[in-house]
């Protein structure tokens, strides 16, 4: 086989991702309008794609692929703190930014979480504002709000025209 990257493409509920993969791990997965480029699929691809699809089908909570970050040292800490992040569950940027020991980066969280390559894969959605409100979403803040239900976070109004997002009991 030759040298990457290679890609695929799947639709899913909200849309359709292009996957990209190198040799050995997964680079990228995101939500794009059309094909941007040749789909040339390898082993990799096809699970990851298979995972992706069980996760859309409630099959599947998590994720078992290589991953590749390309990245900064903080961005990295960040994506590989997402990853903790259980299915279902919602935390703040200000919870990540304690977890990596940068209490005070909240807005560096939140621009490591819009350049996160893999989306659901390092699951940034999971990631919303302090008073539980939806903050940025590269992918669209209506992606996240169906990604959020589809794992079972319920919208509860808190006040007249704000929702935040909690984990049923």
């Amino acid at each position: 086989m030759s040298e990457g990257p290679y890609f695929k493409y799947i639709t899913t509920p909200i849309g359709m991702m292009e996957l990209c993969a190198g040799e050995n791990s997964l680079r990228a997965a995101e939500f794009v309008d059309h094909p941007r480029r040749l789909s040339r699929t390898t082993p990799l691809l096809e699970e990851a794609a298979g995972q992706l699809n069980g996760y859309f089908r409630d099959q599947r909570h998590g994720f078992d692929l290589p991953l590749y970050f390309d990245g900064t040292a903080f961005q990295v800490a960040v994506w590989q703190e997402l990853q903790k992040i259980p299915y279902g569950c919602a935390v703040s940027y200000q919870d990540i930014a304690r977890r990596v020991g940068r209490p005070n980066a909240v807005r560096a969280v939140g621009a490591a979480n819009a350049r996160n390559p893999l989306a659901i894969i390092v699951p940034c959605h999971r990631v919303i504002g302090a008073n539980g409100h939806l903050t940025g979403y590269a992918s669209g803040l209506w992606r996240k709000a169906w990604l959020l239900r589809h794992e079972g976070c319920q919208q509860v109004q808190s006040e007249p025209a704000k929702t935040r997002w909690v984990r049923p009991q």
